[in-house]
């Protein structure tokens, strides 16, 4: 296997490279994002199968760079998140829909029918929505950054229906707790009610308690970017997207699990100030999915966000 990761200077890219690189199958692993990004574990340049770049992928020579003619999958994990996305217009089509598709022409000019795995968003859905999601269910984005992600998501498909691609779209539930700072996105706050107050640190939390999510973990999206490199071709039908597992849970609900584990010394850290537009953003966003079609081809969910809460307690070594 030889493969590619954009975004990858990321704590999903870096992950995501981790596990690749535990895999005796991997010949050459090409790390990419706007600074060179870190080899994990050893943070150098010591494992031969790695090759770390700076990459702007706005323009249509670095993606030309990226792609060899034996490449054997890329993951499209580089984006401009959604708050910042809406904020600047200009950068998010510039490097959302401008860099997909220049990756997207770079692999079908010089490594035709390779897998080509994009992590795309729940953003994509908006507007007047049924009350539970489905792969078919059609997109309707309230921002630009689900808009743009679902832009790229017809392109994905499409190359895909030429043969220029073997493609698979991702759509990922809010990602949670995330590890490190906060984020432009517009969901940073679903972290930053659980990983800041953990730390002993104020949290702002912008939305109405009520307010339900669509989440996995950290550990659950890693997998299944790793499981869906495994799938055939044939495995799919006449579309190559798919509605990632995730668990339905409100803010609330977040926070009392927090209770629970960590205590109330903990919760309180925790400050209400709506931010109407966070909350627009985001409570656009549907938060019931029916991913039957996932789970029967392997992708796996979390159990409880208990469980999302001590996973991240043991893996940042806080102790609870």
């Amino acid at each position: 296997m030889r493969i590619l990761i954009t975004g990858a200077a990321g704590f999903l890219g870096q992950r995501l490279a981790r596990r690749l690189l535990s895999n005796p199958d991997l010949q050459h692993l090409t790390l990419a994002d706007l600074t060179p990004p870190p080899i994990p574990d050893s943070g150098s340049d010591s494992d031969s199968r790695v090759t770390s770049l700076a990459a702007d992928l706005t323009r249509p020579t670095a993606s030309k760079d990226l792609v060899s003619a034996d490449i054997t999958a890329v993951y499209h994990l580089a984006a401009v998140v959604s708050g910042q996305a809406e904020a600047n217009f200009d950068l998010g089509m510039a490097v959302n829909c401008d860099g997909t598709r220049h990756l997207l022409e770079a692999v079908r000019h010089q490594a035709p029918g390779a897998k080509f795995i994009f992590a795309s968003s729940l953003a994509v859905f908006g507007g007047d929505l049924p009350a539970v999601i489905t792969d078919d269910t059609a997109v309707q984005p309230q921002s630009s950054y689900g808009t743009e992600k679902a832009i790229c998501e017809l392109w994905v498909n499409d190359y895909t229906r030429k043969g220029f691609i073997d493609g698979r779209v991702l759509r990922l539930p809010t990602v949670c707790v995330r590890p490190g700072k906060p984020n432009a996105a517009a969901s940073s706050f679903a972290s930053g009610i659980i990983r800041e107050p953990l730390q002993a640190e104020t949290a702002i939390c912008p939305v109405d308690p009520k307010l339900s999510l669509w989440l996995s973990s950290p550990t659950a999206v890693v997998n299944n970017l790793i499981h869906a490199l495994t799938l055939s071709a044939d495995q799919f039908t006449y579309s190559r997207t798919l509605n990632l597992p995730g668990i339905t849970v409100t803010v609330e609900s977040m926070i009392d699990a927090l209770e629970a584990v960590a205590g109330k010394a903990v919760t309180s850290h925790i400050r209400y100030q709506p931010d109407p537009a966070i909350s627009n953003i985001v409570a656009s966003w549907p938060s019931q999915f029916d991913v039957e079609r996932a789970i029967a081809l392997g992708f796996e969910r979390d159990r409880t966000f208990q469980d999302i809460i001590r996973s991240f307690i043991a893996e940042t070594d806080i102790a609870s």
